[in-house]
């Protein structure tokens, strides 16, 4: 079993080929899932808690030792965490026997995230994003904001100046934060607006900008949140748009990083011949897992069904009741209306664009 931090999926149970289950979930889901479907968990060898240090942010401390209660205690239990404070030393002693301690030095070094720090005024920064966007050439971009409200505001004005984005926050109901996720993820929209729910357990490998257009609250959050970018050993930006109001947050990133240099915002030029754009679009299918649907069978039923050349074709994505393909942009009418007429595994499914 692993009880995860970040971002909040339904519990997910995987089979392996010997016959053994895994579930993955955030604490508050798997305990919902026990209360709901009487789970027996009396076979579980194994805990995992992945994140645990947003785990507790997000206040599931209760939750973790009622889950643990219904786990035998004669297991195997392990703990990852980004820092090591002291609600973190509280929960391993609580659940770990004699523990093998490892520490890891940090992954992202400066010279792989390349950071930058401007002075602005609250009333320009949204006009300063499609510059940064534009000057740097960005294909993938998540923005970070500190409230849902100014997520929803963002967003609006981005949309309004012919950007294509998505919002990701706690306001969302969890089928949509799926959603979102998978469309930013297969390439279907080039920016996501995002709260910190996206700070830790969003892993996608190709976000080269990363623009803070609230400073975090803290060093520990601006760390997790440039650590979106250059992953999977690509380099990548992190920029920070920092007003007046920001000075003691700014202090406290400072103690932490020895790279923080603020740079003159009139360097940043708009490139009005540079667009941000998506190359995919993505097919959503009301079927999935539980209808036996798997990534071959939708391959098949676009190739040799719909006549789709399989380089038109991105990620597929397959949950319980639903799936969805990143088609490019080009071919996503046909792809569509082809699903629509035709049968994937020999059924009929309703189809959409997103």
């Amino acid at each position: 079993m692993t009880l995860c931090g970040g971002v909040p999926f339904r519990p997910q149970v995987a089979s392996l080929d010997h016959g053994a289950h895994i579930v993955v979930g955030t604490p508050g889901r798997i305990l919902q899932h026990i209360h709901e479907t009487k789970v027996d968990f009396s076979n579980v060898n194994m805990l995992v808690l992945d994140e645990a240090d947003k785990m507790l942010d997000m206040g599931f401390y209760e939750d973790i030792t009622k889950i643990i209660e219904s786990l035998p205690a004669h297991r195997q239990s392990l703990l990852f965490s980004a820092t090591y404070e002291d609600n973190i030393k509280k929960l391993s002693n609580e659940i770990l026997n004699k523990p093998l301690f490892v520490q890891s030095d940090a992954v992202h070094t400066n010279d792989v995230i390349n950071q930058k720090f401007y002075n602005a005024n609250e009333e320009s920064k949204t006009a300063l994003i499609p510059a940064l966007i534009s000057s740097n050439k960005s294909e993938s971009v998540l923005v970070f904001c500190n409230t849902k409200i100014k997520c929803d505001e963002l967003t609006d004005d981005l949309i309004d100046l012919g950007l294509d984005v998505l919002t990701l926050h706690s306001d969302l109901e969890q089928r949509d934060r799926d959603e979102t996720i998978i469309l930013f993820s297969n390439k279907s929209y080039p920016i996501l607006i995002a709260t910190d729910v996206a700070s830790r357990g969003l892993h996608i490998d190709d976000i080269d900008l990363v623009i803070n257009y609230d400073v975090a609250q803290d060093e520990m959050i601006h760390t997790h949140r440039i650590g979106r970018t250059a992953r999977a050993g690509k380099n990548g930006l992190a920029v920070t748009l920092a007003t007046s109001f920001d000075n003691n947050r700014m202090d406290l990133i400072k103690e932490k990083f020895d790279d923080v240099k603020f740079e003159d915002i009139d360097t940043v030029v708009d490139d009005m011949n540079y667009k941000i754009d998506a190359e995919f679009r993505s097919i959503f299918i009301l079927g999935g897992k539980k209808q036996k649907v798997r990534a071959g069978d939708i391959l098949g039923a676009l190739t040799a069904g719909v006549g789709i050349d399989k380089n038109d074709i991105g990620k597929i994505n397959i949950l319980d009741f639903v799936s969805y393909v990143a088609i490019k942009k080009e071919v996503i009418k046909k792809a569509v209306k082809g699903l629509e007429q035709g049968k994937i595994k020999g059924k009929y499914f309703k189809v959409f664009e997103k």
